[in-house]
C-alpha cells in the first residue's frame, strides 16, 4: 500500500500541471454544460382538476411537457397526428405519472378541417379548457404545402396554432383564469413577416420560413394578449433552448458532413428534452405569471425579443392577414 501510494505522488509530482489543466477543462466543460442547460421550474402548483391540451405531445418537450403536466394531477389531452406513436406516448406518461387522465385526440395541424374537428369535439367533451400549449411544429422542411395550400412551415407552425386557439377562446374564458403557452424560437429574431408573399412563393428558402412562422408566433401571443385583457386568460411566447429533439430531422441530412463532424463534440452539451420543457412548464403553471400576459420568456425568465416582435401594427396585420387565410370572420 505504501510503494503504491509513493507511486501516486511521484507520477502526480510529475504530471502537476497536467492534471490541473485536465481538471480545469473539465470543470469548465460540466460548468458549460449546466449553464447550457437553462432554468428549471421551480413551481409546485397542483393542477388537479384541470384540464391541459397540448399539441405535438408525443416525443421530445411535448411529451415532457405533458409529463409534468400529469405529475401535476391535471386532465392532459395529447392532441397529435401520430396517433399510433400518441398512444405509446400515452401510455408511457400515464405509468410514469401515476395518473391514467391523460386521453389521446387526432389533430393535423396541416389541416384546417382537422383543426376544426379538434376544436368541436373538446367544446363537446371538455367540460372546461385551463391550459392550452401550442407546442407542435415544422422546422426546415422543403417547400412542401399544406392540404390548405399554405406553405408548411407557416401553415402548421402559425395558422394551424392560430385557428385552434381562437376555435377554443370560448371555453378557456369560460374556464379562466386558463394560460395560453406559445412555443416560439430564438430564430424569430432573423425573421420578418413576408406580407406581399406570405407563403414565399416567390424565392423558398427554409430557413427564411421557419423565422418567419417564429415571429409570426411571437406577434400572435403578444396581439392575442391585447384582445383578452380583462377576460382572465393570459398568454404567453417562448424559447425553448437548442434541443436534443426531432425537429431537425428536415434540417440535420442537408447540412455538409465535415460540420456534422464538428457538431457532434457540441451534441450532449446542447438541452434534453426534459431541460427544453423547463420554460413551457414554468408559464403554464409558474404562480407569478398570473397577471402577466403577451411576454416573451426564455431560460424560465422574461426576456426582450426581437425590435420587429415588438411591432403592434404588424401584430394586428399578421392576425387580420391570418384570420383571412383560415377563414375565421
Amino acid at each position: 500500500m505504501q510503494n503504491y501510494l509513493e507511486v501516486m505522488r511521484e507520477y502526480v509530482e510529475n504530471h502537476e500541471t497536467s492534471l490541473i489543466v485536465a481538471f480545469v477543462a473539465g470543470a469548465s466543460v460540466l460548468a458549460l454544460r449546466r449553464w447550457l442547460a437553462g432554468g428549471v421550474c421551480r413551481s409546485k402548483a397542483r393542477l388537479d382538476g384541470k384540464t391541459v391540451l397540448i399539441t405535438g405531445a408525443n416525443t421530445g418537450i411535448g411529451k415532457e411537457t405533458a409529463l409534468d403536466m400529469a405529475k401535476r394531477g391535471a386532465r392532459v389531452i395529447l392532441a397529435c397526428r401520430d396517433m399510433t406513436r400518441a398512444h405509446i406516448a400515452a401510455d408511457e406518461i400515464r405509468q410514469r405519472s401515476g395518473n391514467g387522465n391523460v386521453v389521446v385526440k387526432k389533430l393535423d395541424l396541416s389541416s384546417l378541417q382537422s383543426v376544426r374537428d379538434l376544436a368541436k369535439d373538446v367544446e363537446a367533451n371538455e367540460d372546461h379548457l385551463n391550459i392550452l400549449i401550442n407546442n407542435a411544429g415544422v422546422m426546415m422542411c422543403p417547400k412542401w404545402k399544406t392540404e390548405d395550400g399554405f406553405e408548411m412551415q407557416f401553415g402548421v407552425n402559425h395558422l394551424g396554432h392560430f385557428l385552434l386557439t381562437n376555435c377554443l377562446l370560448d371555453l378557456l374564458k369560460k374556464s379562466a383564469p386558463s394560460r395560453i403557452v406559445t412555443v416560439s424560437s430564438l430564430a424569430h429574431e432573423r425573421g420578418q413577416i413576408h406580407f406581399d408573399d406570405i407563403n414565399l412563393d416567390k424565392d423558398y428558402d427554409r430557413q427564411v420560413s421557419y423565422r418567419q412562422s417564429k415571429l409570426a408566433n411571437v406577434l400572435f401571443s403578444r396581439e392575442l394578449a391585447t384582445r383578452l385583457q380583462g377576460t382572465g386568460v393570459t398568454t404567453y411566447s417562448l424559447h425553448p433552448g437548442v434541443i436534443r429533439t426531432e425537429l431537425g430531422r428536415h434540417f440535420f441530412p442537408t447540412i455538409a458532413l465535415w460540420k456534422k463532424i464538428c457538431f457532434m463534440p457540441f451534441y450532449y452539451l446542447i438541452k434534453s428534452p426534459w431541460e427544453g420543457a423547463q420554460t413551457t412548464i414554468y408559464c403554464a403553471v409558474d404562480e407569478s405569471l398570473e397577471n402577466t400576459s403577451g411576454l416573451y420568456y426564455s431560460d424560465c425568465a422574461p426576456k426582450t425579443p426581437a425590435p420587429q416582435a415588438l411591432d403592434d401594427a404588424a401584430a394586428k396585420k399578421l392576425w387580420d392577414v391570418s384570420a383571412s387565410m383560415v377563414g375565421l370572420a
